[in-house]
Formats: structure tokens, sequence, C-alpha cells
């Protein structure tokens, strides 16, 4: 399998689909939203913007990572680092935002269960990435800068 293509267009998938979803809460700002703005629904607007937020920096992670598995020749990358690092960005975001749909009382709905699963995900992930790094041998394919 080609884990860059897959990482480079899931990640720039879910980066289209976390704008989107920033433009949705950013147009609910402006025309004053109150299921979104009001006083009693705090919870909802800290948990979608922790969702926008987070599935952004996890889209852009896996354009990272698919990058990264290209410009460093026979990248020891396992199946089930690629694996966390993409159910991270689904699992993480998504807790948050399925928190936020219903709240209790300033509290999060039970979707906020997934986000220590996509944390944990993405923890792993990222260290089987700096450690297959770490533990790559062969020089990078990128160009080297020219001398003035």
């Amino acid at each position: 399998m080609n884990y860059s293509n897959r990482h480079l267009r899931f990640g720039w998938w879910a980066l289209a689909v976390y704008v989107g979803l920033g433009i949705g809460l950013e147009t609910m700002h402006g025309f004053k939203i109150g299921w979104y703005l009001d006083v009693g629904n705090e919870a909802r607007r800290l948990m979608f913007t922790l969702g926008h937020f987070h599935g952004t920096m996890l889209a852009l992670v896996n354009i990272a990572a698919g990058l990264t598995i290209r410009s460093v020749e026979g990248f020891p990358i396992k199946r089930s680092v690629s694996f966390a690092l993409i159910w991270a960005a689904i699992l993480l975001p998504g807790g948050f935002l399925l928190g936020g749909f219903v709240t209790y009382d300033g509290d999060p709905g039970t979707g906020v269960w997934l986000v220590p699963i996509g944390a944990l995900l993405m923890l792993y992930g990222v260290i089987g990435f700096a450690l297959a790094l770490a533990n790559s041998s062969q020089p990078s394919r990128l160009p080297k800068p020219r001398g003035r």
C-alpha cells in the first residue's frame, strides 16, 4: 500500500471538511445563532471549537506524514502507525463535535468519550513516526540547498 498517497489524500480531504466546519462555526457566530452563542451553550461552543481545531491540526499532521513518507526513501512505516494517525483525525475531533451536539447542564455529551481514544491514537502515531524517522538509515530525497 502506498501510505504516502493515503495520508496525503486523507489529510487534504479532512482539511477540507474541518475548514468547512470552521466556516459553519463562523457563520453561526456571525448570524448570532443562539443554539451556538447563548450563555447556556458555552460547553457546545467550546466543544465545537476544540473539534474544529483538533481536526484541522490532525489533517495537517496527516499531510506532513504523507510528505515525510515520500521524502525519506524506504521510510519504515508500520501499518498500525498509519492507521492510528488517520483514526486519530476522526475520533479526536469527532468526540469533541459529538460531545457538543447534546450538552447536559454545561457538560458535554457522551460522544466526548471518543476524545481520549483519539488522543492515544494520535500519541501512538506521532511516536511511531518519530521512531521510524530516527531508525531510518536512508538519506532524504529532498534536494540539498545550493551554496552562494
